[in-house]
């Protein structure tokens, strides 16, 4: 990718079934960037943290031993991010023990639009720190081949810092615009994921009440118009009726929320995505929230069984 190499200490913040793959991915390439060498990490469960250091991690105690000139977060929502950041502890007092006057915060989870350009501007007028929205696309897959998708919103005269590092991260990685941008463009996948997942449930119901082979189902709607990444990564799920693990319901529904709030500042009306949102709301309150989300399959189900249950 074109840019200016990356220069200065990079941290990442967050070692979940995203954040450890990103940071193998970064430990692995950040050797080919001018100017950097080691990566800081650092995760509330620190064992995680301590399985890096054998590719050569530098591991933190505290956020504050992880401030970092570029401090990348994989955390899932902003208020995660914003626990971070204050006390004796925190990524604030890293940051000015360091002598760092503007740091680079990006946050990779997926988080509100609306909430995270008002916590830009905040973070920029009360202590001087740049955040840039990157949320990613790609799930676990993804983070482990290097190959997300990248939105990123935020100040562009930091992106010749950033992206050589989101090379490495993922292949395709786009800037759209100021802050909140970049999760604008993450809402717009989730609206389609989402959708998506709903669809392929209501078909592979159909099917199976109809007694046709889901296997072949499969194979006939991937190799047409229907052909979807989730079908290819995810269709066992709905073939075997196993549902654990993945991509929580719960995400799936925190995200959907956002959704609702970004359409509501921009006075729209999304009936698809309503309706979807009512079906993953009724899977959480029936006690699916952490199964993955094509577990709304079984929420579908529950309706044709019992349509007063939902």
């Amino acid at each position: 990718m074109n840019g200016t190499p990356a220069s200065g200490s990079v941290s990442l913040l967050g070692l979940g079934p995203m954040g450890a793959p990103m940071a193998e991915n970064l430990l692995t390439g950040l050797g080919s960037l001018t100017g950097l060498g080691s990566l800081t990490v650092w995760n509330r469960t620190a064992a995680k943290a301590h399985a890096l250091a054998a590719r050569g991690a530098v591991v933190a105690a505290t956020p504050r031993e992880a401030a970092a000139e570029v401090t990348l977060t994989v955390l899932p929502d902003l208020l995660q991010v914003e626990s971070l950041l204050g006390g004796d502890d925190g990524l604030l007092a890293g940051w000015a023990e360091r002598g760092i006057a503007h740091p680079v915060l990006v946050i990779h989870g997926t988080v509100s639009p609306v909430a995270v350009a008002a916590f830009a501007a905040r973070m920029r007028d009360e202590h001087g720190v740049v955040v840039v929205d990157a949320p990613v696309s790609g799930g676990t897959a993804g983070a482990q081949s290097g190959g997300l998708s990248i939105m990123v919103g935020g100040d562009p005269a930091v992106m010749p810092r950033l992206l050589p590092l989101f090379a490495l991260l993922g292949s395709t990685v786009r800037v759209l615009g100021p802050s909140g941008a970049g999760e604008l463009a993450k809402a717009c996948n989730q609206i389609v994921v989402a959708g998506v997942v709903s669809a392929v449930s209501e078909a592979m119901l159909l099917a199976r009440t109809a007694g046709l082979d889901l296997e072949t189902l499969r194979e006939l709607l991937q190799g047409g118009l229907a052909a979807t990444a989730v079908l290819e990564q995810k269709g066992a799920k709905w073939i075997d009726e196993d549902f654990a693990a993945g991509g929580s319901a719960k995400n799936q529904l925190k995200d959907l929320g956002f959704i609702a709030e970004a359409a509501a500042e921009r006075q729209l009306s999304l009936p698809v995505t309503a309706t979807v949102t009512g079906l993953f709301q009724a899977m959480v309150d029936a006690g699916d929230g952490e199964l993955d989300h094509t577990g709304v399959y079984r929420t579908i189900e529950r309706r044709r069984r019992d349509p007063d249950r939902g």
